[in-house]
């Protein structure tokens, strides 16, 4: 996706005019003080350096975070609006810099103003189904995974239970931990973890539907096997 956003949103008058027609801090920091750009500094410590006004630190988030949010909507919009949701999604996180607290991570901030964002996006597609007769396209294989098998398994997690297939790509593709999930989902824990292992074994079923068939025969014949031994007994 394009970068272009940082110095689109960075022309708002959004944030404190003073701290944004300055250099940053970051700029002349002495010897030894971390920057925006180091590795040490946490998504937190940037956060908070942004909503008081460094530039540098939104950028810096927006670079750490673009690919995983368009990741994000790309596993979950069919349609060719991923590019689209994620810059909706950090302009939100721009807007709402001053009211920012750190209570959690923010990662988890972030991931939960993309799923406000997904939420409004698909009312506005089942609005636009109902009174529009607009259906959402099917995706074209080639256009969205680039193998064969890849397209099998976008397939199968499309055919889990909804809530067991967002706890599933949250765990495996956003990489959130059961915690995280848990507050974004407002599901206890123990719900997450329970659901997470049937979501698993359920995908492993579908991609592997043989291995469900031979279990579902071998069960099927073990009653007739008891009778054939007892008549031969």
């Amino acid at each position: 996706m394009q970068d272009a956003l940082p110095a689109v949103v960075l022309n708002s008058e959004t944030l404190p005019r003073n701290s944004m027609s300055e250099p940053t801090p970051s700029h002349s920091n002495p010897a030894g003080r971390e920057t925006p750009g180091d590795a040490g500094v946490s998504d937190e410590q940037l956060m908070l350096a942004f909503s008081k006004g460094s530039a540098d630190s939104f950028s810096e988030l927006f670079a750490r975070y673009k690919q995983p949010i368009f990741g994000f909507f790309r596993r979950r919009v069919f349609e060719s609006a991923h590019e689209e949701l994620t810059q909706e999604t950090f302009l939100a996180l721009f807007r709402s810099a001053a009211r920012y607290q750190p209570r959690a991570l923010f990662r988890t901030y972030l991931y939960a103003i993309s799923f406000k964002i997904l939420r409004a996006y698909r009312r506005k597609a089942v609005f636009r189904a109902t009174f529009f007769g607009q259906r959402t396209s099917v995706p074209e294989p080639g256009k969205h995974d680039a193998t064969e098998s890849a397209l099998w398994v976008r397939r199968a997690v499309e055919k889990l239970d909804p809530i067991d297939r967002e706890i599933l790509l949250l765990r495996e593709f956003e990489q959130l931990s059961y915690a995280e999930i848990a507050d974004l989902l407002e599901l206890p824990l123990n719900t997450v973890r329970s659901r997470l292992f049937r979501a698993r074994i359920a995908l492993r079923d579908l991609l592997d539907p043989s291995a469900k068939g031979a279990l579902q025969a071998a069960a099927q014949s073990a009653p007739q096997n008891l009778t054939q031994k007892g008549e031969r007994a």
